[in-house]
């Protein structure tokens, strides 16, 4: 699993439908503001090395997501309120039926290489990323179009020795350019929540230049199309940004330029946030929640938000050892998330109760049956599980404050199943999403979903189907896979979401992954920020900053 970027509040249940019957957009320019901010100031954040070079498609953790997300501007965002999504970079999303999409994109845009921003520019994006011979983690976002089956193709035996035939064709049939700033989408079946999903980074543009590169090359020095443009990038120290002048919609920013500081330490973090070396940290260290320590220490530069965003344990299922659901089943009953909330968070989390995010639209309430704290059953299910042999090490990656909470699990683990449980700390986030990502891990494992966008179809596809981009413990269940296409071609909303529900239940029996904790977050900023916003996942509004 990962955490990715986008997320939002609670929004009714018609929100795609108004999205795409109004067509409208928020309100270009932007400039300078009027209460006197430094134009030419720059700013200093919080960030962890990506793990991959900055390829949208191809980009499925915080490190690099958060990075892309200020790079580039889709054909939708998410307001910072919660609001319902609404168009960017599109000018019109237009559909009669929830299958055949018209989009009109907005004149004029340019990439950062003075390029203008065309409706090929999306077109040969999502071709390239849902060609499976080309290897973008986010390609599975692309399965609602027609003809996302001749472009990709099935390994036969999965990480063995064989390899995937050539797939049939290199081009999706449900994609088609009109004109210059107009494009056509052909589903393969009606699909509600699809101009929803439209703000989500694997959607955005790509300039003619990357197709002249490797996508690794272009990635470590991306042209994008957002606010601010790529500088530089200095491994596990910085990444460089600056503003975009030829940017012209609603989210320009003020300040000229933007560091982003890769820390492998939360507390030297908030050690240079506190001292002035640091503008914005999004999250507080756990060791400055206790006695709301980082209340005294920021005052009214302290800020607190809820996010829709859920702490998981994952399993590796690839590793016989954590094939049966039992035992999976046994460590999560296993785990008092009340007490973590209490003694390691101190209040801040809420545990567990769900598989959704509850801030997520169409997500149930309380459908997580093994979120309940019980030793008793849990010790019986590990007997009919036959135990567990050797040591259960559960991962984390140490350059984030995960070490107090994931040490707290393991003890739980030994403590009230008997098995020796220890927890270890990977160095940084980098390396622990390669191990993640080649399957190697050797045990259970932290991991987080940030929403990309604000549906519960978000929470099942991704992390629980098949091939999901981040179903990173190889999970497999038929009937969830049957039932999650069905989910996403209902041909409403409503619908959608019943019908995810019933599958969130054939998930809950497997018990694939482990939910812990919904985030509430905690950040601050330096006193020579006088203006800014968190967006909807809590992340730093570059264009609400003013100094």
């Amino acid at each position: 699993m990962r955490v990715s970027k986008r997320a939002t509040g609670v929004i009714a249940a018609g929100m795609a439908a108004a999205l795409v019957a109004s067509g409208c957009s928020s309100s270009e320019g932007g400039g300078e503001s009027d209460s006197g901010a430094t134009a030419d100031g720059s700013i200093t954040i919080h960030g962890v090395q990506p793990e991959n070079p900055l390829v949208p498609a191809n980009t499925t953790e915080t490190g690099g997501g958060k990075i892309i997300d200020d790079l580039w501007t889709g054909l939708v965002e998410y307001p910072n309120d919660g609001g319902a999504p609404r168009n960017a970079l599109a000018e019109s999303i237009e559909t009669k039926d929830s299958k055949v999409f018209t989009i009109k994109i907005k004149k004029g845009t340019k990439f950062h290489d003075g390029t203008e921003v065309k409706a090929e520019s999306f077109v040969k994006a999502w071709n390239w990323a849902a060609y499976s011979p080309n290897g973008a983690a986010n390609g599975s976002f692309f399965a609602d179009i027609a003809g996302y089956d001749q472009v990709t193709a099935v390994d036969p035996d999965d990480d063995g020795p064989k390899k995937a035939p050539e797939p049939a064709a290199k081009e999706m049939s449900g994609l088609k350019v009109v004109d210059d700033q107009t494009f056509e989408v052909t589903l393969s079946a009606p699909t509600a929540v699809f101009p929803t999903k439209l703000g989500y980074s694997a959607f955005m543009p790509l300039p003619d230049v990357f197709f002249t590169q490797k996508p690794e090359e272009f990635g470590k020095k991306p042209i994008a199309n957002g606010p601010v443009k790529f500088v530089s990038w200095e491994d596990n120290v910085s990444i460089k940004l600056t503003r975009f002048d030829d940017y012209n919609l609603r989210d320009k920013v003020k300040v000229k330029d933007v560091n982003v500081k890769l820390y492998q330490d939360e507390n030297a973090a908030y050690a240079d946030l506190l001292s002035g070396n640091l503008d914005f940290l999004e999250s507080i260290p756990t060791s400055a929640l206790a006695g709301e320590k980082y209340k005294a220490d920021l005052g009214a530069r302290a800020l607190n938000t809820v996010t829709p965003t859920t702490a998981f344990i994952a399993f590796p299922i690839y590793d016989k050892r954590f094939q049966d659901p039992k035992l999976r089943r046994a460590v999560s009953l296993a785990i008092n998330r009340q007490d973590i909330s209490d003694k390691i968070f101190f209040g801040t989390r809420k545990p567990a109760d769900s598989w959704a995010n509850p801030l997520t639209p169409g997500a149930p309430a309380g459908n997580c049956s093994s979120c309940k704290f019980d030793p008793t059953q849990a010790k019986q299910l590990l007997t009919e599980a036959g135990g567990f042999t050797g040591e259960m090490v559960f991962y984390y990656n140490a350059d984030s404050s995960h070490k107090d909470w994931m040490e707290a699990v393991a003890q739980q683990v030994k403590t009230n199943l008997g098995i020796e449980a220890r927890a270890e700390g990977v160095p940084t986030f980098a390396v622990f999403r390669q191990n993640i990502n080649a399957h190697s891990m050797k045990g259970p494992y932290r991991a987080a979903w940030q929403q990309d966008y604000p549906d519960i179809e978000n929470w099942v596809n991704p992390l629980f189907v098949k091939g999901g981009s981040s179903n990173d413990g190889l999970y497999s269940n038929p009937e969830v896979d049957a039932g999650a296409k069905a989910a996403s071609g209902a041909p409403s909303l409503e619908a959608s979401h019943q019908q995810f529900a019933e599958v969130l239940k054939k998930v809950d029996a497997d018990v694939p992954t482990i939910p812990i904790y919904f985030y509430g977050q905690q950040s601050g900023h330096s006193e020579k920020i006088k203006k800014m916003e968190p967006n909807n996942v809590g992340e730093l509004d570059l264009s609400s900053v003013e100094l």
